[in-house]
């Protein structure tokens, strides 16, 4: 990382102690993503401020070389926080909480939350000790998922798919109100060509855009368990804000900006303005 952004990054730090306020979490992804992990903070915390960052103009993350995404992100986080009064920093990104973290955590005194797959619970969850774990190819190839394989499922039989097209479905979901049926099925076909797919009963959503069309997914494998890490983020917040003053009820706002890409279009406008979502100028 460049000197520069080490300083930029340590100076815009406010602290989460300094003056009781109402506290706001970014959410940060490479697109809407943001919003499967949101919505589980904002259930669980629905006095707390929430900034989604739609990364639009880096997505997919998974085209990119690791150290030019680690500045890429780093670069994108500095501008939010010079902007934006953050207590805490999400990466509601699987591939890019895997390169980044390290980094950011160097850098700023900000508590940082990242996401990685639900592998454990699925594991203790899973009655037939048969799992699937759906995620983009980048997240099934990193050295990281088979270490948490390893270490939380090794009496298991994982059954990897890597959906190179599901995440830009989902994008085109909620930009374009593009159904994609096709992707959706593919799913399913990819998962039932394994020798061991009759005993699947529970499948991690690897990847925060997928729980958002969990209900497409469910139509092509029902019967099954779905898991995905958005619950056990939002208990996460919740710690970290635990101990820290800061205004308890009412209601705290929800708004969403897009980085570095086009305006956002009606059809995200709408979709965002239903669940109760401000978009806001990046």
């Amino acid at each position: 990382m460049s000197a520069p952004l080490k300083r930029l990054l340590n100076s815009c730090d406010p602290g989460m102690n300094s003056v009781e306020h109402r506290p706001q979490v970014l959410v940060f992804d490479s697109g809407v993503g943001s919003l499967s992990i949101g919505a589980e903070i904002h259930h669980l915390l629905p006095d707390v401020d929430l900034l989604y960052a739609m990364d639009r103009g880096g997505f997919p993350y998974g085209m990119w070389q690791e150290d030019a995404l680690v500045e890429h992100i780093l670069q994108r986080i500095h501008t939010l926080l010079q902007r934006h009064r953050i207590d805490i920093v999400v990466v509601a990104c699987n591939s890019a909480s895997t390169a980044v973290l390290p980094s950011l955590r160097q850098q700023v005194s900000l508590p940082v939350v990242g996401v990685v797959p639900a592998i454990k619970p699925a594991a203790l969850q899973s009655k037939s000790r048969v799992i699937g774990l759906l995620a983009t190819p980048g997240t099934i190839k990193r050295r990281y998922t088979a270490e948490l394989i390893d270490t939380f499922a090794s009496d298991c039989t994982v059954l990897s798919v890597g959906a190179e097209a599901l995440a830009p479905a989902v994008e085109a979901l909620f930009w374009q109100d593009e159904d994609s049926p096709d992707v959706w099925q593919s799913v399913a076909a990819a998962f039932h060509q394994h020798p061991s797919a009759k005993a699947l009963d529970t499948i991690v959503l690897a990847c925060t855009h997928f729980p958002l069309v969990k209900p497409q997914l469910a139509k092509h494998l029902p019967g099954i368990n779905w898991i995905d890490s958005g619950e056990a983020i939002a208990r996460r917040v919740k710690d970290l804000l635990e101990n820290n003053r800061y205004i308890r009820g009412g209601k705290g706002r929800q708004r969403a900006c897009i980085l570095g890409a086009e305006a956002a279009s009606q059809t995200l406008g709408d979709k965002l303005a239903t669940r109760g979502i401000e978009l806001i100028a990046d």
